[in-house]
């Protein structure tokens, strides 16, 4: 992070240079998708469509009954009207068209999802129990609320810049360690909170994150490395003494608190259901990585994030529709990801940053997305178009 204000510490790795240069292949989640074995497109059951029962699901409207006032699962009925009662913003639907063009599937909505829900989860090897996987869907949309930010404010003497390029460091950090993909998105999560939490100095700002990397790895992985591997990387500017030190700091600010829903989670999940393609699902991933970088993008919730990414990557894409494609979509397009215009602002931050990502000095998520292995999204020719990408969102 030489020249950053944080150290004088050597650079870690010099990802700012020719994008065909490349050091090693990116990894892809080891429990969820890959562009194999996980997204190959497939065609539709029939049985997975059609055969679901059309009487009203009773344990449905329970558990939407008692989560309705947190306003975290769908807005439909078994009649087919929307619920606005107790939601704290009007749902929209991730489809332009919504359900007009697919009057019939509406009274299904509800036992159609929870179907592909369970289907998802067991199928991307998310639960074992195929039983509890609704519980587990209303736990994610319930706990994503919990440790939320109401503004996306920085302590005094830190800026959206030089957070921006702490987080572009730790992506180089993390992809040469090999870590689980949601390994990143916790460690930015508990550098955000803790820079609300406890007070760091900008000196100490890098030692921040290489902790919030150690805690959320030894959360997330299987093996750890050596703390005294953590201080080379960091060309002993900190000794294990001062990181050990500073991780006590860090749990004791959050009270061990380390839960997170990561966006990540949902944007699989969605995904999975709409039975999208492998681009989409990479270019949503890249689009997803970039919001990490962006301060503003805090306030959102993760399943906001997810639905956003996975929308502006099909308009960018602009994959011709099928049918059931269509019809999935709009089953997964019923998670409810809060109002039209959150919805809209989250694509527009993400299409700004995408189109001039190439040419910042924090593009470790460009370089990350331009290889073989992501099918090159980061170098789409949609991306650079920022006016007509805008369009796409408005």
């Amino acid at each position: 992070m030489a020249g950053t204000g944080f150290c004088d510490s050597k650079p870690l790795l010099d990802l700012h240079k020719k994008a065909d240069e490349r050091r090693v292949p990116l990894r892809t989640l080891a429990n969820a998708c890959g562009p194999i074995d996980r997204w190959q497109a497939t065609e539709v059951e029939e049985s997975r469509m059609t055969s679901v029962k059309m009487e009203t699901d009773c344990r449905w409207e329970r558990c939407l009954s008692t989560q309705i006032d947190k306003a975290i699962l769908l807005r439909f009925h078994d009649d087919g009207q929307t619920c606005s009662s107790g939601c704290i913003e009007e749902p929209v639907l991730l489809h332009p068209l919504g359900l007009q063009s697919f009057h019939s599937l509406q009274a299904l909505v509800p036992s159609l999802l929870r179907h592909e829900v369970e289907v998802a989860l067991e199928k991307l090897n998310l639960i074992w129990d195929r039983t509890l996987a609704w519980d587990t869907f209303l736990e994610m949309m319930r706990t994503q609320t919990e440790n939320s930010f109401p503004n996306a404010d920085l302590p005094r003497h830190f800026t959206n810049a030089t957070r921006a390029v702490l987080v572009d460091w730790l992506i180089q950090v993390h992809e040469i360690m090999h870590f689980q993909e949601e390994t990143l998105y916790l460690t930015i999560h508990l550098i955000n909170r803790s820079l609300r939490a406890i007070k760091v100095t900008t000196a100490n700002l890098q030692l921040l994150g290489m902790v919030c990397l150690f805690i959320a790895a030894k959360k997330e992985e299987c093996l750890l490395p050596e703390v005294s591997a953590l201080c080379y990387l960091m060309d002993h500017t900190y000794t294990k003494h001062q990181l050990l030190r500073m991780e006590r700091k860090i749990l004791c600010g959050l009270k061990f608190d380390l839960s997170y829903c990561s966006p990540l989670h949902f944007l699989i999940l969605l995904a999975s259901v709409a039975r999208c393609s492998a681009k989409v699902v990479w270019m949503a991933r890249y689009l997803l990585e970039l919001s990490l970088l962006e301060g503003q993008c805090v306030v959102f919730l993760p399943v906001q994030l997810a639905g956003a990414a996975l929308c502006l990557s099909r308009q960018v894409l602009q994959e011709p529709p099928t049918p059931e494609g269509e019809a999935a979509w709009c089953v997964a397009a019923s998670v409810n990801v809060g109002s039209e215009s959150t919805l809209l602002r989250i694509m527009h931050i993400l299409s700004s940053v995408a189109a001039k990502a190439q040419h910042q000095e924090t593009c470790a998520t460009f370089i990350k997305f331009s290889s073989p292995d992501t099918m090159h999204v980061s170098q789409h020719p949609g991306l650079n178009n920022t006016p007509g990408l805008s369009g796409l969102c408005t």
